[in-house]
């Protein structure tokens, strides 16, 4: 059984983020979230909906995940998010305000993390748990860059020098009861 302290947070997996490099790592997450949930485990979904003048369009003229489709999880994780909590958001990270609020509400303190982008969604909604005292740990194996091999790779280097080595797991470090998830 899960800690009811931990929880599962699933960074972005949506149809506007799934590229050839992105797409491995669905049905790694879906096998996690599946075994996860078995345990009775809390798992949030984070969806990211950008907005006209937003930072994102303003500064890196980035228009993209503004509606539907873009904007959904992709179809192989609806069913498990349905059973989830979804929250959505407007920044990097799952620390919204009705991210903090939901963390503290729920007595959340470790937080495992995947999902896409490793070097962006993924890096600050784990370097902000670190600088809210929580405890973050993120799943290589389970975090893709939309982006490519080198940008993910990238975002693991600036996540080890920001909450630790020994905050980088893989799937099959993740403490599950019965096998190995991979």
């Amino acid at each position: 059984m899960i800690p009811s302290t931990s929880v599962l947070v699933v960074v972005d997996v949506q149809n506007g983020f799934i590229r050839p490099p992105s797409a491995p790592v669905v049905p790694v997450i879906a096998g996690l979230v599946q075994r996860w949930q078995q345990e009775s485990g809390a798992v949030v979904f984070t969806r990211y909906l950008n907005y006209p003048g937003s930072p994102f369009e303003r500064l890196i003229h980035w228009q993209k995940l503004q509606e539907s489709p873009e904007t959904d999880i992709v179809p192989d994780l609806v069913p498990l998010a349905e059973k989830s909590i979804t929250l959505d958001k407007r920044i990097y990270s799952l620390f919204s305000p009705e991210g903090i609020r939901l963390v503290r509400e729920k007595g959340w303190s470790d937080l495992y993390i995947c999902g896409i982008a490793t070097e962006s969604c993924v890096l600050k909604t784990a370097v902000d748990a670190f600088e809210l005292n929580l405890t973050p740990w993120v799943l290589s194996d389970a975090s893709a860059s939309h982006a490519g091999q080198e940008a993910h790779d990238a975002g693991m280097l600036v996540i080890r020098r920001f909450i630790g080595e020994g905050q980088i797991i893989r799937v099959s470090d993740v403490p599950l009861s019965g096998s190995v998830v991979v």
